[in-house]
C-alpha cells in the first residue's frame, strides 16, 4: 500500500469515528475518500488549444441515524473540515423521511486487489499527450482534426462502522480523434489501461481513410436494412442496455426487458461486466468486491447488477455497482464487454491500434477499417456499414425501443462491397429484439474497447453483423 492509500484509509477511518462520536455507537456510517489526478488535452483546427489537469481530494458520507438516511460531501481534509461534513450531514439526517428500505452496511469481507496500475500512465505528462495528437494530426494528410487525449488516476480508500475497509487504484488512458473533409466526419477511438497503448499514427490513418471515404454521399430511403456495426456504435447498444436493462432498481419496478434464465439474445451473444479486466478499482461505493458478473450467457439473460438497496428489495446480494446518485439511477453496470468469438473470456485488450491490421485502404474501401470488419462486409448481398450512433433517446423503457441517429459515416454494402458513401440516418430500433435470437449473422474476432465521457467507464466489443436494422427516416426528414 502506498503511502498515499495509507492516507486516504486514515482519512476515511476518522470520517467514521466522527460520526460515531458525535451521533452515538448506532448511528451507522460509510467513508470514501478519493484522490483524483485527471489530465485532458483537446484539439480543435489540427491544434491543441487546451490543455488542463487536476489534482483533487473528495470525502463522501453516506450515514444512517434513527432510522433516517443522508448523504453528504466535502473537499476540506482539515479536522475542522471533516467535522462540518460530519455535523451538515447528520444534520440533514434528522429533515429526511423516515427509511424502512435502509439495507445496513457491508460486513466485513474481504476485497481482492486490483490489477495493477501502469504507473507511466497514473502521472503522466502533457508533452506524452500531445505526442500522441500529434501523430493523429499528422497522419491526416492535411484533413482537419479534433478530439481529445486524456489519462486518469484514481486512488480511493472506504471505511464504515461496520468494520468494513478496502483500498485500492485505477488508471486510464483514451484517444477520442474527428477527422473532417469538406463534407465528411470520421472517427478513431480508443481505450486502454497504458498510454503507451495508444497510437496516434493508427488511429489518425484510420479516420483519415474513413473520411475520405465517406465523400459525396447519397440519400437511401428509409427501411429495415441488414447492418454491419463497428465497435464505436456497438458502444451505444451495450450503454443503453446496461443502463436501462441490466440495471436492478429499474429490473425490481418493472421497467426492464431483462427476464432472467429466458434466451433473450442470440446464442452468439455473451454480455459479461468485467471492472477488473481493465485497471478499475476492486470495490463500489458502499465496500462490497467489485468481480466478473456474466449478464447473458449464449443468448440467455443470467443477471442483472445490483447494490445492496436493490438487491435487498428483492432478496438478492449486492453484485458491487453501488455508484453515485445509485439510488435515484439504480446500479449499472459499466464496463460490459461483449466477448468475442475467438478467444475464451474474449480478446485482450491492451494492443495498440496499429496491430489491427494493414493500412487502411484508399477510396470508398476506406471505409473498413481492419480485417474484422472486411470478413462480415463480405457476407453482407445488401446493407449498410455504420461507424457510429448519437443522439440516441429511449422512447419505450421496458422494450428498450430507442430513436438516434448515425454520424461519423455509413456507406451502402452491395455483393459484400462498399459500394458509395450514405447519408446519415435516424433509426428507431429495439435494442434487444435486434440482438435477438437468430438476428445476429456475426461477430468479428478481435474486441475493441471504446471509452465513455467518464473515465473509469468504458464499453469493449468487436464489430457486429445484424440481420436487420430499422431506419426510420433520411437526411431530409
Amino acid at each position: 500500500m502506498t503511502a498515499s492509500e495509507l492516507a486516504e484509509l486514515d482519512l476515511a477511518g476518522q470520517v467514521v469515528e466522527l460520526v460515531r462520536r458525535l451521533a452515538g455507537p448506532d448511528a451507522q456510517a460509510e467513508a470514501v475518500v478519493t484522490r483524483s489526478d485527471l489530465a485532458l488535452t483537446r484539439f480543435a483546427n489540427s491544434f491543441i488549444h487546451q490543455n488542463v489537469a487536476e489534482s483533487t481530494v473528495g470525502v463522501r458520507l453516506r450515514l444512517h441515524v434513527d432510522g433516517r438516511t443522508a448523504a453528504g460531501s466535502g473537499s476540506l481534509v482539515s479536522a475542522d473540515g471533516l467535522r462540518a461534513l460530519v455535523e451538515r450531514t447528520l444534520a440533514a439526517a434528522r429533515l429526511c423521511p423516515p427509511d424502512p428500505g435502509w439495507p445496513g452496511l457491508t460486513p466485513p469481507s474481504p476485497v481482492a486487489a486490483g490489477v495493477a496500475v501502469d504507473e507511466a500512465t497514473a502521472y503522466a505528462e502533457p508533452d506524452e499527450r500531445a505526442a500522441r495528437v500529434r501523430a493523429f494530426v499528422d497522419a491526416l494528410g492535411g484533413l482537419e482534426a479534433a478530439g481529445y487525449c486524456r489519462t486518469s488516476h484514481r486512488s480511493r480508500a472506504f471505511a464504515n462502522s461496520a468494520g468494513q475497509y478496502a483500498q485500492g487504484r485505477a488508471v486510464e488512458a483514451a484517444m477520442d480523434g474527428i477527422a473532417r473533409t469538406g463534407g465528411s466526419d470520421a472517427v478513431a477511438r480508443r481505450c486502454a489501461d497504458r498510454l503507451a497503448d495508444l497510437d496516434g499514427a493508427a488511429l489518425g490513418a484510420r479516420a483519415a481513410a474513413k473520411a475520405r471515404a465517406a465523400a459525396e454521399p447519397v440519400e437511401l430511403p428509409p427501411g429495415r436494412y441488414e447492418v454491419v456495426f463497428e465497435p464505436a456504435a456497438v458502444a451505444d447498444l451495450l450503454q443503453n442496455l446496461s443502463w436501462f436493462g441490466f440495471n436492478g432498481k429499474r429490473y425490481a419496478e418493472r421497467q426492464s426487458f431483462a427476464e432472467p434464465g429466458q434466451a433473450q439474445f442470440d446464442r452468439s451473444v455473451t454480455l459479461v461486466d468485467d471492472p477488473l479486466h481493465g485497471s478499475g478499482l476492486p470495490y463500489d461505493l458502499e465496500g462490497t468486491a467489485r468481480r466478473e458478473l456474466t449478464l447473458v450467457d449464449a443468448g440467455v439473460t443470467r443477471a442483472v447488477a445490483h447494490d445492496r438497496r436493490s438487491g435487498a428489495g428483492i432478496g438478492a446480494s449486492s453484485t458491487g455497482h453501488a455508484a453515485p446518485g445509485g439510488a435515484t439511477f439504480g446500479p449499472i453496470p459499466h464496463n460490459i464487454r461483449l466477448l468475442a468469438p475467438s478467444v475464451a473470456g474474449g480478446a485482450p485488450d491492451g494492443a495498440a491500434v496499429a496491430a489491427d491490421g494493414p493500412p487502411p485502404a484508399t477510396g470508398v474501401a476506406g471505409a473498413v477499417a481492419d480485417a474484422d470488419t472486411a470478413a462480415l462486409v463480405a457476407g453482407v448481398r445488401r446493407g449498410l456499414l455504420v461507424s457510429d450512433l448519437w443522439y440516441t433517446r429511449v422512447l419505450d423503457p421496458k422494450s428498450l425501443v430507442v430513436t438516434g441517429l448515425t454520424r461519423n459515416g455509413v456507406w451502402l454494402v452491395e455483393d459484400g462491397m462498399v459500394t458509395r458513401a450514405v447519408r446519415d440516418l435516424r433509426f428507431t430500433e429495439s435494442y434487444p429484439r435486434a440482438l435477438g435470437p437468430g438476428a445476429v449473422l456475426g461477430l468479428g474476432r478481435r474486441a475493441v474497447r471504446q471509452p465513455d465521457r467518464v473515465d473509469g467507464v468504458w464499453w469493449e466489443a468487436p464489430p457486429l453483423r445484424l440481420a436487420a436494422w430499422n431506419f426510420t427516416g433520411g437526411a431530409s426528414g
